[in-house]
């Protein structure tokens, strides 16, 4: 029994492989050596490095090289103690794998030297001096402070750790939320908590984020949707301007997609990378909240031309990345280079690599940047059924993940209501953010497409086939203006980003109320709150899962920047100061989700009402007119149906006015034994620790809208 073609490493004896060797009598033993060190093949089914009982399995594969060399490094070091080239004896098919006995995973570091053919017409880049970063490394080293270049400046020469795996998740299991049911809170790890006004020990971590879950769980939401956590260089394109020191602080540059961030753990985690973050996962479910992560399969650090050689480029450049027919790279990341994702290696490891975070992490879920990249073929034209695609939706490990596809690229492909599903994939609804923004500003000739989008988008995903779930709905994210900055600046303000104001959208469909930026004035200031508070009832009255950015809840500030991937600072970190100074919104975000919650035929269809009524039926300032015209600024749509275990119905009526006067609104009469109950104005006057739901509607047949509000109303029995 040859023991290097078994697909379990030894780590313990009780594993299977240990068990059933004894038992045989069979012992793993050296078959060579090499620069002293004893080594048989391999593991060759699992890439990466493990630890087994007799020391370190290592596999790593390359189409095109000629030789590869295992580089061992003691910890931190610049320069390896030993260079174990891998006999081609060792090699099956394109595979290197090789076993190193005596190795202990807390002694040392690695990375690999590949030789082969250097032609970069044919896109081979092959360098024996490059030192080259494991692909499925599950730590990375040298990044473990923030902000911190190696000795000199010098770019980081990457070297990955062995990480123990043995946390326990014992019997725990995903939430398995439907998907329209989610309300999404997307954040950035380290600014939810860097600002010293979070209040937290290890603000910016992992740990930092793990102390605000009763405020997450209050709030109300039920997913996080974390922004890349992979291993990426914050260093790369750093710069100072006006004496302020700009990083790639979002954090969308790859360096490991297996691998962690390091430095968002507030602990040292040495051979155990990623538990602190196993524990925030753990703790977030334990919470009833799901994790999605904003993975970045479209580009990697390495970057163009001129960008540094350290994994993928040394390993097989011509397969990992797009290239033009004269060995360039295709570019329609907008990062310099493109992955080639249709390819059936890179395919191979990116579904490796989300498996990997499914089982290792637990995650729920995943949202896919500029994911129209990963429909494209080699040469970058888009492809009817992209094979990755489609493999992520039928794989059977990530068969109840969430997938969720930003359906755009910088390379001008957009498929918003058109991106390959095969009912699996839903997306980030461009269209919804735009129609809404456009209405809720006041706009006109939009009021149509706003009632589209408040009730499922069915012009693009047919509610027949897709249900609701394939429409995320969101006004803000990361990118773009925050929502109290929507309502506070006409134009982008990106000034301190060092390009002169020329990044970033130029169209965010913003309003600033009459005055742009920060201003004392009261009648501007209520106007701006109303907003806001239109805007989630809006959102969380849409049918289809909802998403908002993190501190919008609080109204928290950019200061009218909306391209801030540079600003490690109060321009991105959350001030948790205004959650005191803008109550009134977080009470409202707060009320809104929980209302929400309560209801499910907001978010999608239910068993059918009793009474007869429809799912869904409109009512712009008269009972059952759905007509709008280009003058249209008063809507009113009606929700009915029934909860799974209720026996009375549920009507809901969602009413409002983008005009700048108050408007009139004539109400759908409800069956017998039921009466309108007022839930909701956003024109009242705020009362702190206010009751929404203990205002009152006299008036069954109709219902006044004060300009550039909202009202809500709640069908309930007569006592």
């Amino acid at each position: 029994m040859n023991a290097s073609f078994w697909n379990y490493p030894s780590k313990q004896k009780s594993w299977p492989i240990d068990e059933e060797m004894e038992s045989l009598g069979e012992v793993i033993h050296p078959l060579d050596n090499i620069g002293g060190f004893d080594v048989r093949p391999g593991f060759y089914q699992m890439n990466g490095a493990y630890q087994t009982e007799e020391g370190v399995s290592f596999t790593v594969s390359s189409h095109g090289a000629t030789s590869c060399v295992l580089l061992l490094f003691r910890p931190a070091a610049q320069e390896p103690y030993a260079r174990i080239r891998i006999p081609e004896s060792y090699k099956i098919g394109n595979t290197y794998s090789i076993l190193v006995f005596g190795l202990k995973a807390e002694d040392f570091e690695y990375a690999y030297q590949m030789d082969g053919p250097a032609d970069q017409a044919r896109g081979l880049l092959f360098n024996r001096k490059h030192t080259l970063l494991d692909p499925y490394a599950k730590a990375v080293t040298g990044q473990r402070n923030w902000g911190e270049k190696p000795e000199g400046g010098k770019d980081f020469v990457y070297k990955a750790r062995v990480v123990q795996s043995d946390f326990d998740w014992g019997r725990y299991r995903n939430l398995n939320y439907k998907f329209e049911d989610l309300v999404i809170y997307e954040m950035h790890v380290r600014g939810f908590t860097k600002d010293a006004s979070s209040g937290v020990k290890g603000g910016g971590t992992f740990e930092g984020l793990r102390q605000k879950i009763p405020y997450l769980k209050d709030l109300g939401i039920n997913a996080v949707e974390l922004m890349p956590i992979f291993e990426f260089d914050e260093m790369e394109s750093a710069r100072v301007v006006d004496g302020v020191q700009l990083y790639n602080y979002w954090g969308y540059n790859t360096v490991s997609f297996f691998a962690p961030n390091t430095s968002y753990a507030f602990h040292q985690e040495h051979n155990h990378e990623g538990d602190e973050l196993k524990r925030l996962i753990r703790e977030l479910k334990e919470n009833g909240i799901e994790v999605i992560l904003d993975v970045v399969f479209n580009h990697t650090a390495e970057g163009n031309e001129d960008g540094p050689c350290f994994c993928f480029k040394g390993i097989d450049n011509n397969i990992y990345y797009m290239l033009t027919p004269d060995g360039y790279y295709y570019n329609f990341s907008g990062c310099g280079n493109v992955l080639n994702c249709n390819h059936p290696v890179v395919r191979r490891f990116i579904t490796d690599c989300l498996r990997h975070w499914a089982v290792e992490y637990r995650v729920d879920g995943f949202r896919f940047d500029l994911a129209s990249i990963l429909g494209r073929d080699q040469n970058g034209a888009p492809m009817e059924n992209p094979p990755i695609l489609e493999a992520l939706a039928f794989d059977s490990i990530l068969g109840d993940m969430k997938l969720i596809a930003e359906a755009w690229d910088a390379g001008g492909l957009y498929q918003v209501g058109s991106f390959p599903s095969w009912n699996r994939w839903a997306e980030w609804n461009g269209r919804y953010r735009d129609d809404m923004r456009s209405f809720l500003k006041g706009d006109s000739g939009v009021a149509g497409r706003a009632i589209t989008r408040i009730t499922g988008s069915s012009d693009m995903y047919d509610p027949a086939s897709r249900g609701y779930s394939a429409s995320v709905n969101f006004l803000t994210c990361h990118d773009g203006f925050t929502l109290y900055d929507l309502y506070s600046y006409n134009e982008k303000h990106n000034e301190k980003n060092g390009w002169n104001n020329t990044d970033g959208d130029n169209n965010g469909l913003s309003w600033n109320c009459g005055v742009e930026g920060e201003t004392d004035d009261p009648a501007v200031m209520s106007l701006r709150r109303r907003l806001v508070k239109n805007a989630f009832a809006a959102l969380l009255c849409s049918r289809g899962p909802a998403m908002f950015f993190a501190g919008d809840e609080f109204c928290n500030t950019q200061y009218g920047n909306n391209n801030a991937y540079c600003q490690d600072n109060i321009i991105s970190w959350l001030d948790w100061n205004r959650l005191e100074e803008f109550q009134e919104i977080h009470d409202f975000a707060r009320f809104m989700i929980h209302f929400r919650a309560k209801h499910p035929i907001l978010r999608r269809d239910t068993k059918p009402a009793v009474c007869g009524l429809p799912s869904v039926s409109i009512h712009n300032g008269e009972p059952n007119r759905n007509y709008t015209d280009y003058n249209t600024h008063l809507i009113g749509i009606m929700y009915a149906g029934r909860n799974a275990d209720d026996t009375d119905d549920d009507m809901i009526f969602y009413g409002m006015n983008a005009y700048w006067e108050p408007l009139e609104m004539r109400l759908p009469s409800l069956p017998e034994s039921y009466h309108w109950k007022l839930v909701v104005n956003t024109f009242c006057e705020y009362q702190d620790g206010a009751d929404f739901e203990a205002q009152t509607q006299g008036d069954q047949t109709r219902v006044r809208v004060p300009e550039r509000s909202t009202v809500i109303l709640l069908a309930e029995h007569d006592l």
